[in-house]
């Protein structure tokens, strides 16, 4: 087996909230006990609900964001065992970042090609000739003209915009590109223009993806694997042509069920409850109580990881493999 292009083990990450006390601050468990893989070439899209935590685990994947606990390796190395020098370039050259917003992510100070130069440049990354030569290789990648290089950002539209972004991730030619919400704040005009660009740059270049979005049937689309999280855990795993038919967890069908479709109207599973609250997660299983299946036990313990026909998911009454929304409907009531 191929070793993977990232992997996360056990890994935890806590925030120091705003609210609390006078001389005592509130815990945010944004992210634990995370345990993923992604595998070279292969596209891991993440869901879940606003505030269950997809862009911290995107921000530890790519090392911005350190772990209270756990191991993060790229490549098979320990990045935080590593120098920070040693971090530093091991993240730089192997892992490309496309952020949610191009009109922030760039320095609108700076024309294009200075944008897309800058990595060369901190990197040493070849001759000056050689990096304006890859500067307009990356233009090209990305389907924009090489007059491109001499605008500023603002000269540019949204998707152009994210277009540099996503060439801007590409420089180093790294092996893991995380997408984080990569097309939320652009037209839906172009979406479709951004979207079919990483799966042409993946498919031609090798890519690991790690693709974050709330757009559900996107994320189906576009992955191979899907990742359901919920209040800070990866409560299930699963190849993306088997979800949400042949999902497990109670809240990975609940969610997709809530998903507007073109064709058919959409039956949702209904949920009770809002989402607990991060700082003060209740004891067991996170989602039950919101999962008209939960009893005592649920309670008492959080569940451990099984897998099933390729689903890995932590759930003590799982969904039968099989039982339509209609079914889960009809339980729930």
């Amino acid at each position: 087996m191929p070793e993977a292009q990232a992997e996360l083990r056990g890994v935890h990450v806590v925030h120091k909230a705003r609210s609390g006390g006078l001389f005592t601050r509130d815990r945010v468990y944004a992210l634990t006990g995370a345990d993923l893989a992604v595998a070279p070439g292969e596209t891991v899209g993440i869901v879940g609900e606003s505030g269950c935590g997809k862009s911290t685990l995107a921000r530890v994947l790519v090392g911005l964001q350190p772990p209270a606990q756990g191991t993060v390796r790229l490549r098979g190395q320990d990045l935080w065992a590593m120098k920070e020098g040693e971090r530093r370039k091991l993240i730089g050259t192997g892992v490309g970042m496309i952020f949610q917003d191009p009109a922030t992510a760039l320095n609108r100070r700076l024309p294009v090609g200075r944008i897309l130069r800058d990595p060369l440049d901190v990197h040493r990354r070849g001759t000056p000739a050689q990096r304006e030569e890859r500067v307009g290789e990356l233009l090209d990648l990305v389907g924009l003209p090489q007059s491109a290089a001499g605008a500023l950002p603002g000269q540019l539209s949204g998707g152009q915009r994210q277009r540099v972004a996503v060439a801007r991730a590409l420089a180093l030619e790294p092996g893991l590109v995380i997408a984080d919400e990569p097309t939320s704040a652009l037209d839906v005009s172009v979406r479709a223009q951004i979207l079919n660009l990483l799966l042409e740059l993946k498919a031609r270049l090798g890519l690991s993806l790690v693709f974050v979005s709330h757009d559900i049937q996107t994320v189906r689309r576009m992955s191979d694997r899907v990742v359901t999280m919920y209040l800070g855990r990866i409560v299930e795993q699963g190849p993306a042509d088997g979800v949400p038919g042949r999902a497990r967890h109670p809240y990975t069908r609940a969610l997709f069920s809530a998903t507007p479709g073109l064709i058919s109207p959409i039956t949702p599973i209904p949920l009770v409850g809002a989402v607990p609250s991060a700082t003060r997660p209740p004891s067991g299983c996170p989602f039950r109580t919101r999962c008209w299946r939960a009893d005592d036990t649920c309670a008492a313990e959080m569940p451990a990881v099984r897998e099933e026909d390729g689903h890995l998911f932590h759930c003590h009454h799982p969904v039968t493999a099989g039982a339509t929304d209609l079914d889960l409907i009809q339980e729930r009531a």
